[in-house]
Formats: structure tokens, C-alpha cells, sequence
């Protein structure tokens, strides 16, 4: 492919995913903490040669696909149709007005893409103009009649699989796509199909095993089994935190704006219990302290939000392809009181850290009046962060 030629991907997620079973459409369903969309969608959002990538989504989904792709860089999705060629005609027509030489066209339930593959696709449509990612069929296949009788073996060397992302030159393939609608064909099940009707060629690349579709719950349970064999490097780390009681009607406390009689004397918004947090989380990861990363000294963090501070903190943990497993935070204070703001507390953390709020521990005590949390002159916290890695050479993490 020419350096010169820009390359766009859609991701198809409008489905319901209804042979995975319960707990709402599969492609917005974790594996080992993490959405299936945004595995499938990251390889192509950070990928060199990507310029714009397309979700096509089911308007419906609106909060949970925001929610599961946070963080990730993407063009406004668009809403999908009734079958799986409407959605990505809808892909297509939203990336017209960017024009991109080539498109690659990939199903959000495929959530195991590699960048070695993707770079294959894009180099395949650049030379051939569609082609799509294969594997060898290893079993012997029946074809059978509707009483489920065999009627033919077909010869196996000639079968392979087929995958996606699969790849076109974007003018050719959107030009089939709006012939098939203006023809009434809505019954092809992938784009390959289209593009052989349009009577174009199709070429075949190398695809990947592990590059396997979501369908039943049988596949959740063995992926989920599989990535959590993978992420065995469990650490901890733990957090401490202190700020002084100044001038003020409120405090930050784990997230929420708490109404007091003192502020807090900080550089920041000085909630202490995500600072804690953020310490715990770069200390388990053995990646220095929330002043190492966020001085004190530098004024774009005064009165920042320590929302901000966990994030970074959360994605440092992701971009080494972990999760975490448990949060617990223990405020120290007399006032304010802590016990009817547990849960909240606990939501927004999660809410932060995108861990289900099961993950989260909020505690509280007081110090029985002894040192500077008794005196009310300010309050403490404590955190730990309990963190699952995957292994690396040697045993240890990349």
C-alpha cells in the first residue's frame, strides 16, 4: 500500500447478540474487566496507519457505548440498521465526506484483532482492492438437506474461514453496497459476499485463530477463563494521604463535593481519598508517587480535579494490560460523617475507574479524638489497590 493512500475503519456493534444469552448486547459485555467494544475498537483507534475509525452502533446503546469506550479516539457514531449490510452502508455513507482511499470493515464481537493483522488487511486492499482474512479449516465438513442428512463432503483444502477486518478500496466497495440497496438485496452476511456480486475479485490474506467471533456464552466463559490465566502477576499496592482543614464550606472526599464547615488547605481539589487511591494504584504497578506525576509545584494542577489524577492512573494500568481487581479506601476523620455517603462514595469511584462498584470499598473511623484527625485540624486516608498484570518473559510483566 502508498504511504499516500489514507485508510479509514468501521467497527459494526449495532447487533443484539442474542445466541450469547443474557446480560444485554454482547459487544458492550466485559472479558477480564474490560467492554468487548473497546477490545475490538483500540487496535485500530492507536494503529499508525488509521486515520478515522467509524463505529456504527444501535442508538438505543448510546450510554453504554459511550461508557465502554471512553478514553478511546473515534468519529461520532452513527446509527446502524435492521441487519448487519445496512449498519455498515451507514458506515460507509458517514465516511464519505472524509474520503479515504481504503476502508476496513470489522465486527465489534471480534474483540481479539492484533495490529499484525489489521496491518495485513490494509496492505491487502492497497495491492488486490478487497480481500479478506482467512484460516484453514482443519475439520472435515458436512453438507447436509433440511432432514439433516449429509448430501455432499466438500473437498476441505479448498475451505477456509472467513474473518474480518475485511478490506476495500473505499470507492468500490460503497459503490456495491449502494447498488445491492437500489437492487433490494439485504441478505448478504458479510461485505465479501457484496463485493462478489458486484463482480469484483476477492483475495484472501492470512488471518489469525485467536481472532475468533463472540457468539454463545460458551465462548464468554472460555475467554473470560483464558484472559484470566494470562493475567496472573497479582500485586498490591497501598496509598496514604493528608490534608489540613482552611478556609470553606465543603470538601472532596472520594469524588463527591461534601458540604462542611472547612475547606481544604491543597494544591489540588485535596481530596484526599482519591490521592490515596492514585498512590496505591501506581504503587502496586511500582511506578513512583501521585507527586512524581503530578507535582505540586506546577500550576496546571492547581485546583484540579482528582478525578483526573485516578484516571491517569487507571490508564497507566490498562496500557500495560492489566485490571484491577479491588479498591478499598479507609477515610479518618471525625467530621464529616462518612456512613451515609459510603455508597455514593463507592459509585463514584467505580463510575472513575470503570470497575463494577462490587470492587470498591469505602470505610471510615475516627481516631477517638487523639492527634490532628481528633483535633479536626484535618483528615487522613488510606488506600490499597489490588492489581492483576499479565505475565511476561521470565514470569515478570513487559
Amino acid at each position: 500500500m502508498s504511504k499516500s493512500q489514507r485508510t479509514a475503519a468501521i467497527i459494526v456493534a449495532a447487533g443484539r447478540g442474542l445466541r450469547a444469552g443474557s446480560g444485554g448486547p454482547k459487544q458492550y459485555r466485559t472479558l477480564a474487566g474490560r467492554s468487548v467494544i473497546a477490545r475490538a475498537m483500540e487496535p485500530f483507534c492507536i494503529h499508525p496507519e488509521i486515520f478515522a475509525v467509524q463505529p456504527v452502533t444501535n442508538p438505543d446503546d448510546a450510554a453504554m457505548f459511550n461508557q465502554a469506550v471512553s478514553g478511546l479516539n473515534y468519529q461520532p457514531a452513527v446509527g446502524g440498521g435492521a441487519t448487519r449490510q445496512a449498519s455498515v452502508r451507514a458506515g460507509l455513507e458517514a465516511l464519505a465526506g472524509l474520503s479515504p482511499d481504503v476502508v476496513l470493515i470489522h465486527d465489534a464481537a471480534r474483540a481479539f484483532v492484533t495490529p499484525a493483522l489489521i496491518s495485513r488487511a490494509i496492505e491487502a486492499a492497497g495491492r488486490t482492492g478487497a480481500a479478506l482474512p482467512v484460516i484453514a479449516v482443519t475439520d472435515t465438513i458436512k453438507q447436509v438437506d433440511a432432514a439433516e442428512q449429509v448430501e455432499a463432503t466438500p473437498e476441505r483444502a479448498k475451505l477456509r474461514i472467513a474473518q474480518t477486518p475485511q478490506a476495500f478500496r473505499f470507492d468500490v466497495i460503497l459503490d456495491a453496497h449502494r447498488r445491492a440497496a437500489r437492487d433490494g438485496r439485504d441478505d448478504f452476511t458479510d461485505d465479501a459476499a457484496i463485493a462478489e456480486w458486484a463482480g469484483l475479485t476477492v483475495s484472501t490474506f492470512e488471518g489469525d485463530v485467536a481472532n475468533m467471533k463472540l457468539t454463545t456464552p460458551e465462548d464468554f466463559v472460555r475467554e473470560e477463563s483464558r484472559l484470566g490465566a494470562l493475567l496472573g502477576d497479582v500485586r498490591t499496592g497501598t496509598g496514604y494521604d493528608v490534608h489540613a482543614f482552611g478556609d470553606g464550606d465543603h470538601v472532596w472526599l472520594c469524588g463527591l463535593k461534601v458540604p462542611h464547615n472547612r475547606g481544604f488547605l491543597a494544591h489540588s481539589d485535596g481530596d484526599v481519598g482519591l490521592h490515596a487511591l492514585v498512590d496505591a494504584i501506581l504503587g502496586a504497578l511500582a511506578d513512583g508517587d501521585i507527586g512524581s506525576h503530578f507535582p505540586p509545584s506546577d500550576p496546571q494542577w492547581k485546583g484540579a480535579a482528582s478525578d483526573k489524577f485516578l484516571k491517569y492512573a487507571v490508564d497507566r494500568l490498562t496500557a500495560r494490560g492489566g485490571r484491577i481487581a479491588n479498591l478499598e479506601v479507609t477515610m479518618i476523620c471525625e467530621r464529616p460523617k462518612i456512613g451515609p455517603l459510603r455508597d455514593a462514595m463507592r459509585a463514584k469511584i467505580a463510575e472513575i475507574t470503570g470497575v463494577p462498584v462490587a470492587r470498591v470499598a469505602v470505610k471510615a473511623t475516627t481516631s477517638e479524638r487523639l492527634g490532628f484527625t481528633g483535633r479536626e485540624e484535618g483528615i487522613a486516608a488510606t488506600a490499597s489497590a489490588t492489581i492483576r498484570l499479565p505475565w511476561g518473559p521470565n514470569g515478570l510483566d513487559g
